[in-house]
């Protein structure tokens, strides 16, 4: 018999229950979140020697929990809090408390197809983690930009051009002249701002440098597909981890939120636009399919302009490449796995 362990992890606590074969209680245990807790989960859980964890966002609060478990050589499955709770509410296990959401989580993992099995962190992780500071970068320089702008607008007629950057900010700053207290203060202002937008911009430079070489050490052939540049090939890679977790293309593009839904009724057969799917995935993919339609000559534009001769919308033309584009990297994430398997790495280690 083979148990499933349903966790629901906490900042400060963490409550499991364990369900048999037929989703049936056999135990419960809450732990308080300290150095010890992967003793006291895995004493409590000898009892069943076949056992599997289903973790609640393993990705989330789980991520210290479920690699202390993978560090035990046991077997983790990462369960969506979504799934977690809709699990709970079709269930009718009543109020939400720690010990129902953990049986959710537990009868998830058991009866739920495709999820995703945490593995060793490796590259997809570390690209993840790079997004995520390039990221903070990105929003940080906006940010300083804009706060440029309204200053600027206050000391120049007319404003300066919207796309401002650090050379374009330097050489309005030479022009400006002040004849009063406020706008040398406005201007002092604008020279502060200035010098931070040249170290985010020296930082940015720094991580993309570290972006594009983490994505030369790990092999992909993502960027053969245009529109697909260093940090769309990283933002794929770390969502999608270990691509032999969708079985086909179809379902990748139902991941991807490219894959039209049914809605036909009686005889009447008709299909509408996803609304659901990995919403950054979707994003890059949206990116992916305008960059390919401006392309002159390019096999995308080409596309959008057969689609546009056949009474499509440019809307509906584009949704319609950006399902080609799913297909495309797709085949790209499985050229990228037999690689790796024939270089004898792991794809998610590499």
């Amino acid at each position: 018999m083979t148990v499933m362990i349903g966790i629901d992890p906490h900042k400060r606590s963490h409550t499991a229950v364990a369900l048999d074969e037929h989703d049936v209680v056999l135990d419960e245990l809450r732990i308080d979140a300290d150095a010890r807790q992967i003793e006291r989960l895995l004493a409590w859980a000898d009892r069943w020697p076949q056992r599997i964890w289903a973790i609640e966002n393993a990705n989330g609060l789980g991520w210290l929990l479920s690699r202390q478990l993978l560090e035990a050589d046991e077997q983790v499955r990462d369960v969506p809090a979504a799934l977690s709770a809709q699990v709970r509410k079709l269930s009718g296990s009543g109020h939400k408390t720690d010990a129902h959401d953990a049986r959710s989580t537990a009868v998830a993992g058991r009866h739920a197809r495709r999820l995703r099995t945490v593995v060793p962190d490796g590259t997809p992780q570390v690209l993840g983690l790079i997004l995520e500071r390039r990221w903070r970068i990105v929003s940080t320089r906006q940010r300083a930009l804009v706060a440029i702008h309204e200053q600027l607008v206050k000391l120049v007629p007319g404003g300066v051009p919207r796309h401002l950057s650090a050379d374009k900010t330097a050489a309005a700053l030479r022009k400006i002249r002040p004849t009063n207290p406020v706008g040398a203060m406005r201007r002092l202002t604008v020279v502060e701002l200035l010098a931070e937008l040249r170290s985010l911009d020296r930082k940015r430079k720094t991580i993309d440098a570290e972006l594009g070489q983490a994505l030369a050490d790990y092999g992909t052939c993502l960027m053969d597909i245009d529109g697909i540049g260093p940090v769309a090939a990283a933002t794929i890679i770390s969502i999608v981890g270990d691509v032999r977790r969708f079985p086909d293309a179809d379902h990748f593009a139902s991941f991807t939120g490219t894959a039209p839904v049914a809605a036909s009724s009686g005889e009447v057969v008709r299909y509408r636009l996803n609304l659901g799917g990995q919403r950054e995935m979707n994003k890059v993919l949206h990116i992916a399919a305008r960059v390919q339609s401006n392309l002159p000559n390019s096999a995308g534009r080409i596309y959008i302009h057969r689609k546009l001769a056949e009474d499509k919308t440019r809307a509906e033309a584009t949704r319609s490449l950006k399902r080609h584009l799913s297909n495309a990297v797709y085949r790209a994430l499985q050229a990228d796995l037999a690689a790796h398997e024939a270089s004898g790495e792991d794809s998610q280690a590499a």
